[in-house]
């Protein structure tokens, strides 16, 4: 009854652990080598570069600066010619930004609307530049996007929604800033919601393979939604001194029923 005893305990400690097979990422049969080679180049990935498209309702930045005198400078009457200053946080971006509407535009005093969506931010910036030539003074147009938001719910350091200043932020890099997943989290079936034009598409990665580095998801887009499921493990890690004290308290009785009856 002790070996039993002494072999379900083991059991069940065993159960709850998490092999740094399940928790490594982006593996290539490396996991707890000791042969590894140092101080050398072992593989390299050609990432494929990634440009954001601008969609309807992104929020954009838009600052005009130029030679002209602010009197005459009609850009800068807009709330665009404030935006484009120092840091932006979560609720003020919203009031001074630019938003893209429903037709993928943006509007200007006197110039009226202009077409934004399915380009760059550099593609705009061209664009608004060849348009304040023909009234500003050497301008210089500076645009940039507000709400590049991605969010993560599950096992992760903390569930939120951050805002990237970087809009070629990989997921990697997206992961750490949300203080990076928790040791019971499942590496290999992170749920992807991706908002593509007006579909969102559902794929799941699998951040313990090296070869994610190739993946079209290494990059995240602006409203990614991640969802990182728990391992099996989570379930005994959660209740193991639960189950653990009726286990043994059951274990007491049979032994007391046991010995009565010998007698």
């Amino acid at each position: 009854m002790k070996k039993l005893l002494l072999f379900s305990i083991a059991l069940l400690s065993i159960s709850s652990c998490v092999t740094n097979r399940k928790y490594q990422l982006l593996q290539k049969d490396d996991v707890n080598r000791k042969d590894l080679v140092k101080d050398k180049v072992l593989r390299s990935y050609k990432v494929d570069s990634f440009t954001y498209k601008i969609q309807s309702e992104d929020i954009l930045s838009v600052r005009f600066e130029s030679l002209t005198p602010k009197d005459f400078d009609f850009f800068n009457h807009s709330s665009s010619g404030q935006a484009g200053g120092g840091a932006v946080n979560n609720n003020s971006f919203l009031l001074i930004g630019e938003l893209v509407d429903y037709n993928g535009e943006i509007r200007f005093p006197f110039i009226g609307k202009i077409k934004v969506s399915g380009l760059s931010v550099y593609q705009i910036q061209d664009k608004l530049q060849g348009i304040a030539k023909q009234y500003l003074d050497s301008p210089v147009v500076k645009v940039r996007l507000l709400n590049y938001r991605v969010t993560f719910l599950g096992e992760v350091g903390k569930e939120a929604s951050i805002v990237l200043s970087n809009n070629r932020t990989s997921m990697l890099e997206a992961i750490g800033l949300v203080g990076g997943l928790s040791d019971l989290a499942d590496r290999t079936n992170i749920k992807l919601l991706r908002q593509e034009g007006s579909e969102t598409t559902i794929q799941y990665i699998n951040l313990l393979d090296e070869q994610f580095i190739n993946s079209p998801y290494y990059y995240v887009h602006q409203n990614d939604i991640l969802i990182v499921p728990a391992l099996r493990q989570r379930a005994y890690r959660k209740y193991f001194t639960t189950n653990l004290s009726v286990f043994l308290s059951a274990i007491s009785i049979l032994l007391v029923i046991a010995t009565l009856n010998k007698k």
